[in-house]
């Protein structure tokens, strides 16, 4: 079979969990571009949202957003449904969400709190792929999760960030064994430090220039990611092209954990 198309035309959509952040976006975008409808999720930010609906609509792909509390399992049940009934088929999941999380050290963290962040971001992760499966078991998928760097080399006061993503990489290899034989694929997405999202968001503050200054300094490739560099990363995986590749890490880093 020839790659002359990352996903087939008219094949359904790809769904995007957070998608309307800043690597979220870009990866919508890398999508539509590559030939697939688009739904993504959003928390609150409906004016982002719409944003990348249109960016996705001017790469000539639908698009639609909508909103979603993802530990909310009553809710994730009603908008997967939604999504089907829009798009049909649901044939790519990318977990790009994630909270907005307070950079502490371990030590330092209530387990309240250590549990609200993995209520949010890993029961709520688990919650789309328990009600997915059945419906993607019947033509095949792929799933991508948004990983960290930081289960590879341990960033300080990044512990609210790791250990969620710790475990929707677990996930992640669950289904990748489990669910080959359903033509389903799971693979992650590791990544250092990229200028965008909540990068962006902490840089000043969390992320302060000695901070920004030392993860350069480390990094073998002595720069920032972007977020269009992530985006095609989960291209590939979700695409066509790595329809042979499952259970897998790519450590998206520019060599920080070396």
């Amino acid at each position: 079979m020839a790659f002359d198309k990352d996903f087939p035309a008219g094949d359904g959509t790809a769904l995007v969990l957070g998608g309307s952040g800043g690597i979220g976006s870009a990866i919508c975008t890398a999508l539509a571009e590559a030939g697939t409808d688009v739904a993504l999720t959003y928390h609150t930010n409906s004016e982002a949202a719409e944003k990348v609906v249109a960016n996705i609509e001017v790469a000539g792909r639908s698009g639609a957003a909508f909103p979603l509390a993802m530990e909310d399992r009553a809710a994730v049940d009603e908008t997967l449904q939604d999504v089907i009934n829009r798009f049909g088929r649901i044939h790519t999941v990318v977990n790009a969400s994630g909270s907005h999380i307070a950079m502490k050290f371990l030590g330092d963290i209530p387990p309240d709190e250590l549990w609200r962040v993995m209520e949010a971001d890993t029961a709520g992760f688990y919650n789309v792929v328990h009600a997915l499966l059945p419906h993607m078991r019947k033509e095949g998928g792929s799933f991508v999760t948004i990983s960290t760097t930081g289960l590879f080399r341990w960033p300080n006061k990044d512990a609210l960030s790791v250990i969620p993503k710790a475990a929707n990489d677990a996930i992640i290899t669950g289904i990748a064994r489990e669910e080959g034989r359903n033509g389903i694929r799971a693979n992650s997405v590791a990544l250092g430090l990229i200028d965008a999202g909540l990068f962006r968001k902490l840089k000043g503050t969390a992320y302060d220039d000695r901070y920004i200054d030392a993860a350069v300094r480390n990094s073998a490739l002595k720069r920032l990611g972007t977020a269009e560099e992530v985006a095609q990363a989960v291209l590939f995986f979700a695409s066509e092209r790595a329809r042979f590749v499952t259970g897998q890490t790519l450590v998206l880093d520019g060599g920080y954990s070396l």
